[in-house]
């Protein structure tokens, strides 16, 4: 075990470097420059002033050595937009974005699991054809459009719920408020997640339930609920595993369409706006921060295989 998570890590760092020279070029390959630059005030020394101080007038292999070499320091280099270093932006964004990733993953678990199961073992039934037709409408929409019909409807019209952001400005630390601001960006989140979870854990408790071991096990006259969850359930939750280490680095991008949507301070808002601004040092450090949860979440979820599948060796 301790051999194949330090291989595994090594092959992290080979993984984080060609992502960060895949990042880098293509941000500086992409048409226009850092918003700073398209200042129409600005005369042609200046902009060019302002590039020799950026370092963006040096070639691009020194641009990405020098960049590097302040990584190696845990320096991811100072916003062209706000002037405040990489890593305080990250530090700030991404506790904002736990919170909404997080709860919206363990309130979609909470609920999909079970329905799935339930609509597994009741298949063809009422409710199995309810709950599939759900799951099939909540994969159909569009992330933006639940989210502004959510907007129109509980802060427009009924006036219930605020529009956006993360708390009312002006007012103090309040729970109350927080919890009002999560609701909206955080359905939106647990919508989207519970249709394809719900989707996964169904079809994968279908075909445990057809397997000889299940059929063996009622045989022998194990209890309903017995059969289900020793033996059903945790075999179901191998591929729904899989699909849940996808999950874990999506909400700690920020979802950055619902953050975008909803003004949710987080890292997808944060990423958004950098690359629309070109704000390169931000983008590599989202995107370097990023990389790295989804390598992790990689590694938490084959070592899930092995405690859930004792079969499953890792070597």
């Amino acid at each position: 075990m301790a051999a194949y998570v330090v291989r595994r890590l090594l092959q992290a760092v080979v993984l984080l470097f060609i992502v960060s020279v895949v990042t880098f070029l293509l941000i500086h390959a992409a048409p226009g420059g850092p918003a700073i630059l398209s200042n129409p005030e600005l005369s042609r020394d200046e902009v060019a002033q302002i590039k020799k101080n950026l370092g963006l007038s040096d070639p691009l292999p020194v641009q990405y050595l020098r960049w590097l070499k302040n990584l190696s320091h845990g320096d991811l280099g100072t916003s062209y937009n706000s002037v405040a270093a990489v890593t305080d932006l990250i530090r700030d964004r991404l506790p904002n974005t736990l919170v909404l990733g997080g709860v919206s993953l363990v309130l979609s678990i909470l609920i999909a699991i079970p329905l799935g199961v339930v609509s597994a073992m009741r298949r063809n039934s009422a409710l199995d054809r309810v709950v599939t037709g759900a799951t099939f409408l909540g994969i159909s929409m569009p992330v933006f459009w639940f989210a502004i019909m959510l907007i129109i409807v509980f802060a427009v019209e009924l006036r219930i719920l605020p529009t956006g952001g993360m708390f009312t400005i002006g007012q103090g630390f309040s729970l109350t408020d927080r919890a009002k601001h999560l609701v909206l960006p955080a359905l939106t989140l647990v919508v989207l997640n519970l249709a394809e979870l719900t989707r996964y854990t169904r079809s994968a408790m279908i075909n445990v339930l057809g397997e000889d071991y299940i059929r063996t096990a009622r045989a022998k006259g194990l209890a309903g609920n017995v059969v289900i969850r020793r033996h059903a359930l945790r075999n179901a939750l191998i591929p729904v595993v899989t699909i849940l280490g996808v999950y874990v680095p999506r909400a700690v991008s920020g979802a950055a369409i619902t953050e975008t949507v909803f003004s949710w301070p987080g890292m997808g808002l944060l990423a958004v706006t950098a690359a629309n601004t070109r704000d390169y040092p931000v983008v590599l450090g989202a995107t370097l921060t990023v990389a790295v949860i989804v390598v992790l979440s990689s590694l938490l979820t084959d070592l899930a295989y092995g405690v859930l599948d004792p079969r499953v060796r890792l070597r």
